[in-house]
């Protein structure tokens, strides 16, 4: 981080901790609460959702920039902003003269040189004056660094920068301790800046404010917090835990385990008696399919148990286990985990139970893989097995293998992984051309273009034009719309089915989804497919049959699943790579683009499925 004071020649440590023990309380008095909060909660560990937004904590620094100035830019503009703001006249106005001599040795920038320094253009005004000052004297950064850690250390400055017992509840805790570190570290760096003379490119007032800022944040990341933090804060975060709470996240996999614990490493486990949890000192071990690799994970904490099972997994197992403190993790292996998903469980000792669901253990592949833990306060009780039905429980449990016929809509994974896999309508055709077809969608097959000019024109501000992709197979014509849903409307799919059949799967990326069938210039059903009430016609019903919607997972796969028995046709991934391939697209027509949608009577809607707006939410399909 910089040299120590042994490392500082000659240094007078009492009479530079007379000075700055002086100045402290001059200094602290101006600094604002909420920033000295955030400074003071630097070194609290994994608690980074009590510091502001936009401030870090920095590990590793550049190697072209001094720890103390990487620190500074850690900050943030806005906090460091309002740091100089306070301080500034203050720190204009202080008598230097006092201070020992800090600086005899540094060298500085040689006649007639230049000083450059790159900023960023988002950098506060003490950031650049620092950096500056930085270029003009090497080694000032680490030098006010050095002194400030060493005269923390002097009994005449410790004294002032511990709490008083009177103090504590945790945000005022973590103020005091901000404030004072940073009044320390404000008061060396005013002296050193004062000593070097800084020319009248250097704004003195902001260098001495952005040097101080930095050293203060080195400080605090590195050294302790108070006797009476960790109290405090447990008191904070039990004072603010509300339930129920719901996470959703990742968590990577090894040795084909993860862990929901109170500490750091997950351990080995027998999976023998049930095939999915094992309880463990601080929590429990989940038995994975994949050996490695990222498991998607959800984690509800309840105020009581649910008030039933949930369908749609595969392996669902509850069990008991007491938390020493509470704030259970999970996590890794390797104790790494998604922020979402650590400490989450109540903050409390106590006996908990936690039921595990899991599915796709037995596909080996980790998108498909999903786990969700509910745990709730109880007390102990046997463990509890509602559900087991997979392969890999079986086998774990020393049983015979079940026979399981594969799933249809697995065929249809690679969606996932293909181009389509955000937001898309695939529509098959059959008994029609791909003129024919294309013009029922309102392009004009006689007007192909390369598909990456569409969509350059069409990422313009205020393009509401659509495009769609086709490709005739020979035994039907697919169409297939990237963030498109026009297969989705009903006057389309008349027009597309006059000679035969069409339907359609829609999906984005807000989890709406849209079923449809035409036969004969006839729509015959267009529905939201997991939450269908309307009766369909019987030749929709037999391409339905066996799919559940209402389960959750796959249901993009089993909508595709559908189209192809309605159709007699689907689509494969050679399919979807020749299109994208061959790169050819056709515009719709402004005033096609914005036609309406029609239900399975043919009456007029106003709420066609949403393009993809927002990333991040929980892929249900």
């Amino acid at each position: 981080m910089g040299r120590t004071m042994s490392d500082v020649p000659d240094l007078p440590s009492d009479g530079l901790a007379a000075f700055v023990a002086a100045a402290i309380p001059v200094f602290t008095q101006w600094v604002p609460v909420t920033p000295a909060r955030t400074l003071g909660r630097l070194g609290a560990p994994d608690e980074a959702d009590l510091r502001s937004p936009g401030t870090h904590v920095v590990r590793g620094t550049a190697d072209s920039e001094p720890a103390c100035l990487t620190a500074l830019r850690a900050l943030g503009p806005l906090l460091v902003e309002r740091l100089l703001g306070a301080l500034e006249l203050v720190v204009a106005g202080h008598d230097w003269s006092g201070a020992p001599s800090l600086v005899v040795d540094l060298p500085g920038l040689a006649p007639g040189g230049y000083a450059w320094v790159a900023t960023g253009g988002h950098d506060s005004e003490a950031t650049s004056a620092a950096a500056l000052l930085e270029r003009l004297h090497p080694g000032l950064a680490d030098r006010t660094v050095a002194l400030a850690t060493g005269i923390a250390a002097h009994p005449a400055v410790t004294r002032l920068l511990t709490i008083p017992p009177a103090v504590t509840d945790e945000p005022a805790i973590a103020a005091r301790h901000g404030a004072a570190h940073l009044g320390l570290a404000v008061a060396v760096a005013g002296a050193v800046v004062d000593q070097v003379a800084p020319p009248v490119v250097v704004e003195r007032a902001a260098a001495i404010v952005g040097l101080g800022a930095g050293a203060a944040a080195l400080l605090l990341r590195d050294g302790s917090m108070p006797p009476a933090y960790a109290a405090a804060l447990l008191a904070k975060v039990r004072a603010d835990y509300l339930l129920p709470r719901g996470m959703y996240g990742s968590v990577s996999v090894a040795g084909n385990r993860f862990g929901l614990t109170e500490y750091e490493v997950v351990g080995q486990a027998d999976f023998a008696g049930n095939g999915l949890v094992a309880v463990t000192d601080g929590g429990a071990v989940i038995r994975t399919g994949v050996a490695q690799g990222s498991v998607h994970v959800e984690l509800a904490v309840l105020a009581q148990a649910p008030a039933e099972v949930e369908s749609g997994w595969e392996e669902i197992v509850e069990v008991s286990w007491p938390a020493a403190e509470g704030r259970a993790s999970v996590i890794a292996p390797d104790g790494t985990s998604s922020p979402s998903l650590r400490r989450q469980t109540p903050p409390w000792p106590g006996d908990y139970r936690v039921r595990v669901h899991a599915r796709g253990r037995d596909d080996l592949d980790t998108e498909f893989e999903r786990y969700k833990l509910i745990v709730w306060a109880a007390p102990a009780a046997a463990e509890t097995v509602h559900q087991r039905t997979d392969r890999l429980g079986h086998r774990l449990r020393g049983e015979p293998e079940p026979v399981r016929p594969p799933r249809p809509e697995h065929a249809y994974r690679w969606v996932r992984r293909s181009p389509l896999s955000v937001a898309a309508t695939v529509t098959v055709v059959i008994g029609t051309t791909l003129e024919q077809t294309l013009r029922a969608f309102g392009a004009d097959p006689n007007r192909p273009e390369p598909i990456d000019g569409i969509r350059r024109d069409l990422s313009s501000p205020g393009a509401i034009e659509t495009w769609v992709t086709a490709l005739d197979t020979g035994d039907a014509v697919l169409v297939v719309e990237d963030n498109g849903h026009r297969g989705s409307n009903a006057a389309v799919l008349c027009a597309a089915s006059a000679s035969g059949r069409a339907a359609s799967m829609f999906w984005n990326v807000n989890a709406v989804t849209r079923l449809s069938f035409a036969d004969g210039g006839q729509l015959l059903a267009s529905f939201e497919p997991w939450g269908r009430e309307e009766a369909v016609p019987p030749q929709v019903a037999a391409a339905l049959a066996g799919l559940d919607f209402a389960e959750p997972g796959d249901r993009t796969e089993k909508g595709l699943v559908a189209v192809e028995r309605f159709t007699g046709c689907g689509i494969t991934t050679d399919d979807v790579a020749l299109i994208f391939e061959t790169g050819i697209g056709f515009r719709v027509p402004r005033a096609l683009s914005r036609s309406a949608r029609f239900n399975s009577q043919g009456n007029r809607t106003d709420s066609p499925p949403s393009a993809p707006q927002e990333a991040g939410r929980p892929d249900v399909r």
